[in-house]
């Protein structure tokens, strides 16, 4: 069949004459997919899929529309039926219309956005303003309230955490772009290059067998790539920001350090290593010795965490929530019944800890 015969019967089988903005693509493009390749706020018609899995469209479209999103298939015999992304592996089909996800779903909306909140004529005076300077605390504190919802593991809450943090690294973006030094495109370049680099046993020919050869690899390559740049003298716990919380500097040194090979052979090493620096925190002498004591008996205590599989900036968080909403419930009974934690002597308020922990233990679900 002629092809433009071909697509105007499509076109017209999918009343699609008056249609703008339409992508259109071959279903072999979607052949090892694991994200559409289009965006979607723009309607995408895809044809040529008879040698095409349902199922694997399923799988591709389920990454990005909802379970219930309706899109139209062409049948074999030529017909036109609805489907919800859900139903799509119940059909054979051949073509499928994938109508808009709607305004605001794309990345370049949204990079278009945030250029508009930076242009000079009519943008936000308070965007305008920004610099890379001045954006580092909002950077900063967008993070840990992404982290802390990520504690929480509160999907709404993390949704719209990672929400706030894209938009920390697109207005950098815009703000690098107007000054001519970097823009998106540099950026997305240089970390799918990296990634490419970093992962020849997924995107390239070299095999592992499991975790540890990864990251013993992953070193390896860092390492040409130091020598690549003019950097050989940089060590591998060289390049961790000074700034990194100090239980998740100690945990990447020791992560770094083991996969070169310098690390304790098993656990119970660890564990008298922790009852040796806890004697020595017994028999220090004056207050620098035990500040120095204290420091080695965090690294340790880090030390087994990792061996354990445990963040241990994660854990300390944990606990930390844990202390604040303990202690909250022994100042809500004092309150309760009149009086102030500072009225309360110690075994009154220990009594209250302990009902706390009961207390919690019971309606943590």
């Amino acid at each position: 069949m002629d092809p433009n015969r071909y697509f105007q019967e499509i076109m017209k089988s999918f009343g699609l004459d008056g249609l703008t903005n339409l992508v259109m693509l071959q279903g072999v493009e979607l052949i090892g997919a694991h994200t559409p390749p289009f965006s979607q706020n723009t309607p995408v018609l895809i044809f040529g899929l008879s040698e095409i899995n349902p199922s694997q469209m399923k799988t591709v479209l389920s990454t990005v529309y909802p379970p219930e999103f309706v899109t139209k298939v062409m049948l074999s015999d030529g017909s036109v039926i609805q489907l919800s992304i859900k139903d799509l592996s119940a059909q054979n089909f051949s073509s499928i219309l994938i109508p808009s996800l709607g305004t605001g779903t794309s990345f370049t909306e949204f990079q278009e956005m945030i250029a508009h909140l930076r242009a000079p004529e009519d943008g936000c005076p308070w965007d305008k303003e920004q610099t890379h300077l001045s954006l580092r605390k909002h950077l900063l504190e967008e993070s840990y309230e992404t982290i802390s919802a990520m504690d929480q593991e509160d999907p709404v809450k993390m949704a719209e955490e990672f929400g706030d943090l894209l938009l920390q690294i697109v207005l950098n973006a815009q703000i690098g772009c107007e000054s001519g030094t970097f823009n998106m495109a540099v950026i997305l370049k240089g970390i799918y290059e990296k990634i490419l680099r970093r992962h020849p046993h997924v995107f390239g020919e070299v095999k592992v067998g499991g975790v540890s050869e990864v990251l013993s690899n992953w070193e390896k390559i860092k390492a040409g790539e130091r020598n690549k740049n003019g950097e050989s003298h940089k060590g591998i716990l060289d390049g961790l920001p000074a700034a990194l919380p100090a239980m998740t500097q100690a945990q990447e040194f020791q992560d770094r350090a083991a996969r070169v090979g310098f690390d304790w052979p098993v656990i119970d090493d660890v564990i008298s290593k922790i009852l040796e620096e806890i004697d020595e925190i017994k028999n220090v002498t004056n207050h620098e010795e035990l500040i120095d004591e204290i420091g080695d008996l965090f690294f340790v205590l880090v030390n087994f965490a990792r061996w354990k599989k445990i963040d241990s900036e994660s854990a300390l968080r944990q606990a930390n929530l844990k202390f604040k909403k303990r202690f909250k419930y022994i100042e809500k009974q004092a309150s309760e019944s009149g009086r102030t934690v500072e009225s309360m002597d110690l075994q009154e308020m220990d009594d209250l800890w302990n009902k706390a922990k009961i207390f919690f233990k019971n309606n943590e679900n």
